[in-house]
């Protein structure tokens, strides 16, 4: 759930057009606050170190997902294969260590 109140952050950083407009502004503040209380709660039953990579690469593929999605961003195969890669080092954490 933090993951994705991260990447609503990134998309009203992105729509306050370099932290010029308060609404979106006010919006980042919110949901950035919103995704580090859920890893406060992660990050008392699973290690940081597996806590902090799942999150970090999820965000990155659901990001560049969103990018391509909705903010028109350009598929290419180095993307494609890249998510995949980290798609698999998100499943290789979640359910073998």
């Amino acid at each position: 759930m933090g993951i994705f109140f991260e990447i609503i952050a990134l998309v009203f950083m992105k729509r306050s057009e370099g932290f010029t407009k308060l609404g979106p502004i006010l919006c980042v503040l919110l949901f950035y606050s919103l995704a580090l209380g859920c890893l406060i709660l992660v990050l008392r039953r699973m290690d940081t170190s597996v806590a902090y990579a799942i999150w970090a690469s999820g965000g990155i593929l659901i990001m560049a997902l969103v990018g391509i999605i909705w903010l028109n961003e350009p598929v290419t195969t180095i993307k494609v294969v890249s998510m995949s890669l980290i798609l698999l080092g998100v499943i290789g954490l979640e359910f073998f260590d």
